[in-house]
């Protein structure tokens, strides 16, 4: 069963996965199995050609998703267990991020990023992405999140 990765309500303002933020893309990432998951479909407002996304929603899409599945992995590494809380008690915030774009990006399908965990050293959190739009690689990413402090 898939576990919405999902921060504490106070703090979800983020521009792509904050609930609080009604500007921001709403991306919800999910820990399903060792690997985590993400959807969403652009509209026209991303358009970098007719019926193409601009590469900065890419990056973008995997810099949120990048961030959430490194807090997931970091509770999974923590044995935090996700099936009794609503949020979970890990932030994560970027330190690196690459993309390599495979593909142009449609517009109107919905794409699919999957993280993977690459490492857990301390408080660094690498994790390798791909996105999709069926079965179109358009881009891999790799991220570093760090983990922030519990005191901020």
């Amino acid at each position: 069963m898939p576990f919405r990765i999902c921060i504490q309500m106070n703090l979800a303002h983020c521009y792509g996965c904050g609930r609080n933020n009604p500007f921001g893309y709403q991306l919800k990432t999910y820990l399903a199995g060792d690997e985590t998951i993400a959807h969403f479909t652009p509209d026209e407002k991303f358009t970098a050609l007719p019926g193409i996304v601009y590469g900065g929603l890419v990056a973008s899409l995997l810099d949120c998703h990048g961030t959430g599945s490194a807090a997931a992995f970091a509770c999974v590494a923590e044995n935090i267990n996700l099936e009794n809380t609503e949020t979970i008690p890990v932030r994560c915030v970027t330190a690196s991020l690459k993309v390599d774009f495979k593909a142009p990006t449609p517009m109107g399908t919905e794409l699919e990023l999957i993280g993977k965990l690459r490492s857990i050293e301390g408080r660094k959190i690498w994790v390798d992405m791909t996105l999709s739009a069926g079965d179109i690689l358009c881009a891999t990413g790799e991220i570093l999140a760090i983990k922030l402090k519990s005191d901020v």
